[in-house]
């Protein structure tokens, strides 16, 4: 625990300066991750598709789940990615002034797309607007719930952390989870005897068991690309590159930056999500640029390593454990003889 301030250590919690040192490469290259600005994801799941087809990751779902164009729910044994849709019924903030279309009912607009001429991007929606579509009285309209009009899109593509101090690696009683000299954690399939104990131990909900064999799958950050200098295979596909491959202090600092931009542009919501190495779980390899709160996106708003408390529960256990063999041992000397 001590000796990890030197950068060396392998803690259990804190800051890890060199987390590929840690775990026993003494020349390993700069630790690399992700950093995806949801500002600028569109929702397109190319990172989805890709991820399946490098990985020969199994079908999980084509049926939309009612959530938006959402079909998977959240990440699993069969989604290394997913694409969250969050509909919420507020403008994005620092709008260009005379853009914001204020005046605009967008969900009558959308209402009429294809059934007449006024449809937007047509002459004649420019020179006689349609009246917006009202809900009869006493009633919520379909289109326009409770007589608004303002809507935005938040979309971001989720992933594995890859932990600084992965839980899940620390509970592993078959050495099947390793990290590696990148500094990312990967499972070998061939190794995992499903037994399980990785699933509650990820405070993110990530790592999950498949229903056909037992044993655990999850995002690699595509370590066999990386052996040979390529980028994984999301980030490769990313068309608006939303999702950022590369050394993580470039990317911290490039996030940094990125929110100091939208803060000036007027998007004051905007925050980063698991960079920092003072979190509960010693800073992410792969963390997240947001336009709200985490949960809106469904993550934990703080996430703590649930090893964290070991060295504690030991040494309550110690102290436990003398004290009946003091007891034992006094029971013994009063006894009479």
């Amino acid at each position: 625990m001590g000796d990890a301030e030197d950068g060396r250590g392998n803690a259990l919690y804190g800051p890890q300066p060199d987390v590929a040192g840690a775990s026993g490469y003494p020349d390993a290259p700069p630790r690399v991750g992700f950093f995806t600005d949801t500002s600028v994801c569109i929702g397109c799941k190319a990172c989805e598709v890709a991820c399946k087809e490098w990985n020969a990751v199994p079908e999980d779902g084509l049926e939309l789940t009612g959530m938006s164009y959402d079909n998977t729910r959240g990440l699993g044994a069969d989604t290394w990615r997913h694409v969250a849709f969050v509909e919420q019924r507020k403008p994005l903030g620092g709008q260009e002034p005379g853009v914001a279309h204020d005046d605009v009912d967008i969900f009558a607009a959308a209402s009429r797309l294809g059934t007449d001429a006024a449809s937007p991007g047509s002459p004649a929606a420019s020179a006689s607007p349609a009246p917006a579509v009202e809900a009869p009285a006493g009633q919520i309209s379909p289109v326009s719930p409770d007589g608004r009009t303002e809507l935005r899109w938040l979309m971001s593509s989720d992933v594995c952390k890859h932990c600084t101090h992965a839980a899940c690696l620390d509970v592993c009683p078959t050495g099947a989870l390793f990290r590696t000299e990148f500094g990312t954690v990967v499972v070998q399939e061939d190794i995992c005897n499903g037994c399980g104990y990785c699933v509650p131990a990820c405070p993110y909900g990530v790592i999950d068991q498949r229903k056909d064999d037992g044993r655990v799958w999850k995002c690699t950050l595509c370590y066999d690309r990386l052996g040979v200098g390529l980028e994984p295979a999301c980030a490769k596909s990313c068309p608006t590159e939303s999702i950022q491959f590369g050394p993580l202090e470039e990317l911290r600092e490039r996030a940094r930056a990125r929110v100091t931009q939208l803060h000036a542009a007027g998007v004051t919501d905007a925050r980063l999500y698991g960079e920092s190495p003072d979190d509960g779980v010693g800073g992410a390899g792969a963390f997240f640029l947001l336009l709200d709160e985490p949960e809106v996106y469904g993550l934990p708003p703080d996430p703590v390593v649930t090893t964290r408390d070991l060295p504690g529960m030991w040494r309550h256990a110690a102290v436990a454990a003398a004290s009946l063999v003091a007891l034992a041992v006094g029971s013994f000397v009063r006894r009479p003889r």
